[in-house]
């Protein structure tokens, strides 16, 4: 008599608020003990879910950790427009900083993960990094349609790591976050004197 086949278990689906949660506790995890500390374990805890709903749907921390940091992220410059590229920058670093420290200890907490772990770094390129450089550099290219710099300028390749370069290095620097102030200063003092505007 031939065996019965049996159809492969069903994946359980898990709602979009269910989903945040999972996601909202692995980067606080993360936050709070850094990437290499956390455990599948620790989050399944935390919600209060299995284990293996975890690995069933994610496979792994790291994979678990990617979804986290490509869930609902909006790129924080996009959108800005204030027919100026002075202005534009100003705002820039408004909302540069409104998210500094948020994102900035994270990718802190991810620290040397980030580099060993290549599924990782590409998650934090796509979701944290690309994002931002793409609206930065598509408000740069207005500033250089509207002639008020030119193509060729030396600065302008620059001023992306200059911007978010600083939201990194200010809180080892000082151990103070890159806040809307500060980088406001900076704006002004270091980067709009970089392309010769005021």
């Amino acid at each position: 008599m031939p065996l019965r086949r049996i159809p492969p278990a069903s994946r359980s689906k898990i709602s979009p608020a269910r989903e945040r949660e999972f996601f909202e506790a692995v980067l606080d995890e993360v936050r709070t003990h850094g990437y290499q500390a956390v455990t599948m374990e620790g989050v399944a805890a935390r919600t209060r879910c299995g284990k293996s709903t975890l690995y069933r749907h994610w496979g792994g921390k790291a994979r678990l950790v990617a979804a986290a940091l490509r869930a609902g992220r909006e790129p924080r410059c996009a959108g800005i427009d204030t027919g100026s590229l002075a202005g534009d920058l100003r705002r820039v670093a408004a909302a540069a900083g409104a998210w500094s420290d948020h994102d900035t200890s994270l990718l802190q907490a991810l620290g040397y993960a980030v580099m060993t772990d290549s599924d990782l770094r590409d998650a934090v390129r796509e979701t944290v990094i690309a994002p931002e450089l793409a609206a930065l550099e598509a408000l740069l290219r207005r500033g250089v349609r509207r002639g008020e710099v030119a193509a060729d300028h030396p600065a302008l390749e620059f001023v992306p790591g200059m911007i978010f370069g600083m939201t990194r290095i200010r809180p080892l620097f000082s151990d103070r976050p890159a806040d809307a102030a500060y980088l406001a200063r900076y704006v002004e003092a270091a980067v709009l004197p970089a392309l010769g505007l005021t």
